[in-house]
């Protein structure tokens, strides 16, 4: 047992790692729709039209696009707890700067302060499946990659929740100011805590690898040269069954998207509509945050990904019908019901595209395929929002979203078609250790 290549080893500090993460990715996720969730508050305030503040939800995706192969190559070549620093640290930046703009002729200012922390979302939104491969063995990776997806969803809830909670809906500017600096400062604080933490605390990957899957894409990974990256990223393009999930997890993330960003627009004719914006979006990540908890549980314990992609994907298109007709029928409680059901399969399915994708591309790193996954998924969001947005404004809510379960039906039929039985990753953790002579014990 003289060399990592020998033996496997898995460490209890994992869950250390795994819920650092977690934090850093719940506070990174609260900035994002803190703004579209009072957009009319905000609209009045820094006297701007709709489509500014949905640009706030929009540009952390317009972002990821361009940026994130190199935030991948920064992932995969310089390690974990580089790239989730550094995403810490620009994500403090972002935040601090927005505390300096709570008065109503900053939103240029407040705006350049949520482009730096949407750029800082690019070092994080790719890890959990890439943190789940380093550290965790092969019967707890789903399980590893979900909660690491939770900690996104939580954050998400948080910024559903406190906005509509600290800042009112009201028309006197001087106040609105001073709540808007109390929310302000108070993610500023969360994520100098949570870049402390990290300084001190989290480490790149464990001394030994915790897999004989992790062994193997170690040893592929030493073998390859300096255009390994990119020749990776043409591989996985020409791969079919990784393709189609790449457009239908696209599909599904661009109308979760949409959904959230114009969530306070299509409830704001409702009785206090402002407060229930929040509520409802609340209702529908917390959906999700269980969802990608229990298809992470199913996945470690059955390892059906067609089978269950294509389960939740016809339950989110019956789930945004209900949603959509909820809404016209202007019964609140059948808003937040659907709202809850909807999340629970949409928001849930993103822990099973992670991993699925991971099996079907092994032994490639989980950096590029969440990477090309969340690129994907980016940019139909932001044509998702802005068609969305359009269509709502010219035809109203009922018509939005039946648009919107199109576009999830339509993710539906390109999940059909994927192999069920490529599960590359499955394979190679299958292999016997005493067949490569190597070791595996736990700590």
């Amino acid at each position: 047992l003289k060399t990592m290549g020998e033996h496997c080893h898995v460490y209890r500090r994992r869950w250390v790692m795994l819920c650092l993460f977690a934090l850093c990715s719940c506070a990174n996720a609260t900035h994002w729709i803190q703004y579209s969730i009072i957009a009319n508050v905000c609209m009045y305030y820094y006297d701007v039209s709709a489509l500014y503040i949905n640009w706030t939800s929009m540009i952390y995706m317009a972002v990821y696009v361009p940026l994130v192969f190199p935030a991948s190559w920064i992932l995969e070549r310089q390690g974990l707890r580089v790239s989730v620093i550094l995403g810490a640290a620009l994500m403090c930046v972002g935040a601090w700067i927005k505390v300096f703009t709570a008065q109503p002729d900053r939103f240029a200012l407040t705006f350049l302060g949520q482009l730096i922390v949407g750029v800082a979302q690019m070092f994080t939104l790719g890890v959990p499946s890439r943190l789940a491969a380093i550290w965790f063995p092969q019967h707890q990776v789903s399980t590893a990659c979900a909660i690491g997806v939770f900690g996104n969803q939580l954050g998400i809830a948080i910024g559903f929740l406190v906005p509509p909670a600290v800042v009112d809906d009201i028309k006197d500017k001087e106040v609105i100011g001073k709540q808007l600096y109390m929310l302000y400062f108070g993610l500023a604080l969360a994520a100098s805590i949570v870049l402390l933490l990290l300084v001190l605390l989290f480490q790149a990957r464990p001394p030994l690898p915790p897999s004989m899957a992790q062994l193997i894409a170690l040893k592929k990974a030493g073998e390859g040269d300096g255009g390994h990256y990119l020749s990776s990223i043409q591989q996985l393009l020409q791969n079919r069954d990784f393709s189609l999930l790449l457009v239908s997890f696209g599909f599904n993330i661009g109308v979760f998207y949409a959904y959230s960003t114009l969530l306070n627009q299509e409830l704001v004719s409702f009785p206090e509509g402002f407060q229930h914006a929040g509520r409802v979006g609340l209702t529908l990540v917390m959906g999700g945050v269980i969802g990608s908890v229990v298809w992470g549980v199913v996945l470690d314990k059955t390892h059906m990904y067609k089978e269950t992609t294509v389960g939740i994907y016809i339950m989110a298109v019956l789930g945004m019908l209900g949603y959509t007709f909820a809404l016209y029928s202007q019964h609140l409680v059948l808003v937040y019901a659907t709202s809850a059901f909807l999340g629970f399969f949409m928001n849930g399915y993103l822990t099973v595209g992670y991993e699925f994708g991971a099996e079907l591309t092994f032994p490639h790193a989980e950096t590029t395929t969440s990477g090309l996954l969340n690129a994907v998924a980016e940019l139909c969001g932001v044509a998702s929002v802005l068609g969305a947005g359009a269509i709502l404004e010219s035809y109203g809510s009922t018509f939005t979203n039946l648009v919107l379960t199109v576009i999830l039906a339509m993710g539906l039929v390109l999940s059909m078609p994927i192999s069920k039985t490529k599960l590359r990753r499955l394979a190679a953790s299958k292999v016997r250790p005493e067949e490569n002579h190597l070791h595996f014990f736990q700590e």
